[in-house]
């Protein structure tokens, strides 16, 4: 029979990473899904991972107060990741928005109580519909479960001064940036054609007020190839899904000295 006493620490370490890991990571984070929902998902995920990870038992000494810090850390650093990442979408719609002209009418995104671009918003609410159609959110909870073959419970310090660590996080960042100009490149260059467009008829037609017309010419321009780039857009926000799951993987095998 197991000595529920004795394990309570492990169980408590187990449930905190999850928690920590609910906090920031995409869907669970929004602010749209109750607290006590948040809770209880995390309390039923690290009981079932508790059972399956071999969890030790750790005395309740100065040394378990630093595994809560880490334990908090590694949760935090994993979903953030995953969060930047698929935040790559936002900055996309960020681009559209300033070629088409709608950077002037940011909305208040609900789910996070930040401003957001009005196509960003668009294009995010179709990525998180394909994240649940695909259960790509099944991945990113795996994320914190293989998490414990990287990083195990009583290890007591993550490397984050390791310049292999910063040096990835830097990364991941520059790949965020890379993605949203790859999502964003076609509509953005072909609103930048349109502008040429309307820079030769202002030469050519000096009494024809370009601005007036360039204005509502752009949006109809950028509104019919966001729906024919829509199609597209699905297959890049599935490749970035896949760049999302290893680059967790990756993460957590750099935490964990492996």
């Amino acid at each position: 029979m197991i000595d529920w006493i004795n394990f309570l620490p492990a169980f408590l370490l187990v449930f905190i990473r999850v928690l920590a890991f609910f906090t920031v990571m995409p869907i669970f984070s929004y602010r749209t899904i109750p607290t006590t929902l948040k809770i209880g998902l995390a309390v039923y995920l690290a009981w079932i991972m508790f059972f399956t990870i071999d969890a030790p038992e750790l005395a309740l000494d100065e040394n378990y107060f630093l595994l809560i810090i880490k334990e908090i850390l590694v949760g935090l650093l994993v979903g953030l990741i995953a969060t930047i990442l698929i935040y790559a979408i936002q900055v996309a719609g960020a681009f559209m928005d300033m070629n088409m002209g709608f950077m002037i009418a940011n909305v208040v995104d609900p789910a996070t109580g930040a401003q957001s671009p009005l196509i960003g918003g668009y294009l995010y609410t179709f990525a998180l519909l394909l994240l649940l159609v695909t259960d790509a959110h099944h991945l990113l909870i795996d994320g914190v479960y293989y998490s414990y073959q990287f990083i195990p419970l009583e290890q007591l310090f993550i490397p984050l001064g390791n310049e292999n660590v910063i040096e990835f996080i830097f990364l991941t960042f520059n790949k965020m940036f890379i993605i949203a100009f790859q999502m964003a490149l076609p509509i953005v260059g072909a609103l930048f054609l349109v502008d040429v467009a309307l820079g030769m008829i202002s030469r050519s037609v000096p009494q024809m007020n370009v601005f007036v017309v360039g204005m509502p010419l752009k949006i109809l321009v950028g509104l019919l190839l966001l729906t024919i780039f829509l199609s597209v857009f699905y297959m890049i926000v599935q490749q970035l899904f896949e760049t999302i799951v290893v680059t967790m993987r990756t993460l957590m095998q750099l935490l964990g000295g492996v």
